[in-house]
């Protein structure tokens, strides 16, 4: 852990507060943008905005529990091959944080042309219960219950979604600097940490008062943690024993139309063609008539567990956990729950965790020579 330092919040009003911040970032020589959420008309939640002109934080809102999209892929577009006009700071979740530095290491963006900022994360809702909670509203009074709270409980009768309340990377230490809200009380202020050389190059310009570490937040960090990986368990064992066979996997995802949203929302799926949407799956009406006969009834649309597969066999090494995929299916399939179970075994066994380090070649990128030896029995 680098730097500490503290970002004061008046009149108990920490989204203020964070606006002020991300003035003081594009008041810097070396910043050209801020990239952060910004909220909608008529309390809509949140989109990530590009902003340029100090006069226009005034509706950035870093700390609205709406999570409409995962800007990472959208911030690659900022920084890939960018070679002037100076940095874009990003106000990111942790899981935007991870996507983006997973999409970094797959030659979609820069981490050099990009400060990155992260923010203690208690959660947020999905999209269909974001607009029920006052705090998406300008409701100060109800997002500092929400923060107090890490996220935990009802507010207005709704949760934060189940990605978030099985997620165990709530904080962005893979970022240049961090907002500490855990362990805080938000209407007083806000803790600012730096995590590499850049970010602790910023933190001095800034001038922000000194703070110190009271272990505050890594208590209230614990403590969340442990409620989330048991909740992260109990997700696995009932999505495996759901998904154990082929007929329960048909089952699981027995509502999906092959709409692809998950495939758009997902922020480290980046392939410029989707096979799926080529004339590979444009199937010629005897070929459908020819399987139902075979089967005696033929479920339409076709090909949707294959999608699925397909798309795990693609994604999972990089899946983030961060459910936009879920978030996007009109038809509420649980496809998060699903593709969390299997990209944590994945990850397991390749002794891989996306988004953790950006020096850490992707598994499958590189050749080790004796991985898997239980499969391969060694080379000896």
């Amino acid at each position: 852990m680098g730097s500490i330092a503290r970002i004061e919040v008046k009149d108990g009003n920490p989204v203020a507060a964070l606006q002020g911040f991300c003035a003081q970032l594009l008041a810097d020589g070396e910043v050209s943008a801020v990239f952060a959420p910004r909220r909608l008309p008529a309390g809509g939640g949140t989109m990530p905005a590009l902003v340029a002109d100090a006069e226009q934080f005034h509706d950035v809102d870093p700390l609205a529990p709406s999570f409409r999209l995962n800007a990472a892929r959208m911030l690659t577009r900022l920084t890939r091959g960018a070679d002037e006009g100076g940095l874009v700071a990003a106000l990111l979740r942790p899981c935007e944080v991870r996507a983006f530095v997973e999409l970094c290491k797959l030659n979609q963006g820069s981490l050099e042309n990009t400060l990155l900022v992260s923010l203690d994360c208690p959660g947020a809702f999905t999209n269909a219960d974001a607009g029920r909670f006052a705090g998406n509203r300008g409701n100060t009074e109800a997002l500092l219950g929400f923060l107090r709270a890490d996220g935990r409980g009802d507010f207005g009768g709704v949760q934060i979604a189940r990605a978030c309340r099985t997620c165990e990377h709530p904080t962005g230490a893979e970022a240049d600097l961090s907002i500490g809200l855990f362990g805080q009380d938000p209407a007083k202020g806000l803790l600012l940490m730096a995590n590499t050389p850049r970010g602790e190059g910023f933190m001095n310009r800034l001038g922000l008062p000194e703070a110190t570490d009271d272990g505050a937040r890594g208590k209230a960090l614990e403590a969340l943690l442990a409620e989330r990986r048991a909740a992260q368990e109990q997700l696995f064992a009932e999505t495996t024993a759901a998904t154990s066979d082929m007929s329960g996997l048909s089952t699981f995802l027995s509502a999906c139309v092959n709409c692809y949203n998950c495939r758009t929302a997902c922020p480290v799926c980046y392939c410029k063609e989707c096979v799926f949407l080529t004339d590979v799956f444009e199937h010629k009406p005897w070929q459908y008539l020819s399987w139902a006969r075979q089967r005696g009834a033929l479920k339409m649309p076709t090909d949707t567990v294959f999608f699925h597969l397909t798309r795990l066999a693609h994604m999972s090494t990089a899946c983030v956990g961060c459910g936009q995929c879920s978030n996007a299916c009109p038809n509420d399939v649980p496809v998060m729950e699903l593709f969390k179970t299997i990209a944590a075994s994945t990850q397991k066994a390749f002794e891989y965790e996306a988004g953790r380090d950006p020096g850490e070649a992707p598994p499958l990128s590189v050749f080790r020579e004796r991985e898997f030896p239980e499969l391969t029995g060694g080379l000896d």
